[in-house]
């Protein structure tokens, strides 16, 4: 839902010409420093990117998730990092506090996240719970007006950076599946609370991630988030829900930004005598490329208007998130193809997003985790 067409329009072109002036100019200064410039999170600060999905009453933009997933495009352009520094704020960080949080929560939480004054992680995965989400051993007992959080969280994007952490923990370990789940907020100063050293990533320079150590954890009864027990794997889907079309978005956005470039390179690049464009094997590849960008895209707006409407996503979130990795990572391969031996240095863009986007296919789900999501709701549904 676009409320008024207008005032996006002139959001998007605000952010059009960050991307293109102020972002894409830096990707080679953020891969190198392996870290977001200072000014440049100044700007993210000044632009409001902190707060893009909170509501507006908590000092956000509260755009709808059909505005959110245009936005996405516009930022999917330029290195991920850059959206992934403040991404968590409007996506997994957040949101369940903002879906299932007490108001106390959310009056306390938000406004802080929306200006940018605290940075937000999502711990969920653990060493030896990844996609088996519901197996994990993180553990919270309750112990008067406190619990007591004991664990290891793995992979934690912006984790280094983080004032809080929304934690998913056993708090009932009776129940061996995803019924005794329960989420927290824990602060980043709170004893016991530890990081682990930064990963070392294939791609993705300058965003951060590192492991989450809990090591008796004292946090006051009144950050369990909504107050109630059992319910944390049920905040935790609804976020990756959202996350899963947020990235989605930024898929079809990379890959759109990929396929000008190799465009370009290939109007350029002269072999026998004429542009490479010119060539119909070139011009298969540019071709499968925009049409499979073209399908992503309906397919992310189609699933966020019916988010908008209330509708519930979770499979069209996974079969958007699926194809649109999917179809990102074909046109990552194909666009270093089309550049031949200047796609495999590092003077070009397209080496970078080669391994860049590989992260698509993988987090808030991996592709695999999606078919099975989209197969087991088809057969839920077949059955009633």
């Amino acid at each position: 839902m676009i409320r008024d067409a207008e005032t996006l329009h002139l959001l998007l072109e605000t952010l059009q010409q960050f991307v293109n002036e102020a972002l894409i100019p830096r990707e080679n200064e953020l891969a190198e420093a392996d870290d977001v410039p200072a000014d440049i999170v100044s700007q993210f600060r000044e632009l409001g990117l902190f707060g893009l999905t909170l509501p507006e009453a908590y000092g956000g933009l509260g755009l709808t998730m059909e505005e959110e997933v245009n936005v996405a495009f516009e930022l999917g352009r330029t290195s991920p990092a850059f959206r992934s520094y403040f991404g968590t704020n409007n996506g997994i960080g957040s949101i369940g506090i903002l879906l299932d949080g007490t108001e106390a929560q959310k009056q306390h939480y938000l406004p802080k996240l929306a200006s940018g004054e605290l940075l937000s992680s999502f711990c969920l995965t653990e060493p030896d719970s990844g996609s088996d989400a519901a197996s994990l051993k993180t553990t919270a007992v309750r112990h008067g007006d406190h619990y007591i959080i004991n664990g290891t969280k793995r992979f934690i994007t912006n984790a280094p950076h983080a004032g809080i952490y929304t934690v998913m923990a056993r708090t009932n370990p009776d129940i061996k599946g995803s019924g005794g789940i329960s989420a927290f907020i824990v602060e980043r100063d709170t004893p016991g609370l530890s990081l682990g050293k930064r990963d070392h990533k294939m791609g993705q320079k300058g965003a951060h991630t590192c492991d989450v150590i809990f090591d008796n954890v004292r946090v006051p009864a009144d950050q369990l988030i909504g107050g109630v027990e059992g319910v944390g794997f049920k905040t935790a889907m609804k976020v990756l829900d959202k996350g899963r079309l947020h990235i989605a978005a930024v898929s079809v956005g990379a890959a759109e930004r990929m396929l000008n470039d190799a465009l370009n390179y290939a109007l350029e690049r002269k072999q026998f005598g004429q542009p490479i464009a010119e060539f119909q094997l070139i011009q298969a590849m540019l071709a499968d490329s925009k049409a499979e960008i073209y399908a992503a895209r309906c397919m992310v707006v189609d699933a966020a208007r019916k988010r908008d409407e209330g509708l519930n996503i979770g499979t069209e979130a996974s079969c958007s998130k699926m194809f649109a990795t999917e179809m990102c990572g074909r046109v990552a391969d194909r666009c270093v193809q089309i550049h031949g031996g200047a796609g495999y240095v590092s003077e070009y863009a397209i080496e970078r997003f080669y391994r860049d986007v590989r992260l698509f296919r993988l987090y808030e789900g991996t592709t695999q985790i999606q078919q099975l999501v989209i197969a087991r709701n088809m057969i839920r549904e077949a059955k009633h």
